[in-house]
């Protein structure tokens, strides 16, 4: 049996102090996640990174920088992600947008709710990546190089 991790991309998008999370099911619960999904055939991270938030969001997005690269091993089905975080700005809503399957609504949470709200996240990579992302923890784009 070969292993293999999955590769997929998030984003921490802040505007007035909150974060653009999405609401979503996951194992018949909802939960918090950063917009995230799995890289497609022929794209770029970065490619990735603004697709996923359009289409679990309805936002456009501009990427400003990297925040990290993490491994995490799911509970629920042993699979191992490999997880690269941008961060960047939102510029356009279209809420007329049908959502990703799955996706109950985008919604802007301050730290302090996301805190609060710590047993509803999906992992514990939400929570890291928006610490790293306050901590200063950044990186520019240019630090995926091809």
């Amino acid at each position: 049996m070969e292993w293999q991790p999955h590769v997929t991309v998030a984003t921490v998008i802040e505007r007035d102090e909150k974060f653009l999370l999405v609401e979503e099911l996951s194992n018949g619960e909802q939960v918090y996640n950063q917009p995230a999904g799995h890289l497609d055939p022929n794209e770029t991270l970065e490619q990735a990174a603004v697709r996923e938030t359009l289409e679990e969001t309805g936002w456009d997005i501009e990427l400003q920088g990297l925040l990290g690269v993490a491994l995490y091993e799911s509970p629920h089905n042993s699979i191992t992600y490999h997880r690269t975080t941008f961060y960047g700005k939102a510029l356009k809503h279209h809420p007329e947008r049908a959502l990703d399957d799955g996706i109950i609504q985008a919604v802007w949470m301050s730290y302090e709710e996301l805190v609060a709200s710590s047993d509803k996240l999906r992992s514990r990579l939400v929570l890291s990546a928006i610490e790293q992302y306050r901590n200063g923890h950044r990186y520019p784009l240019d630090f995926i190089y091809r």
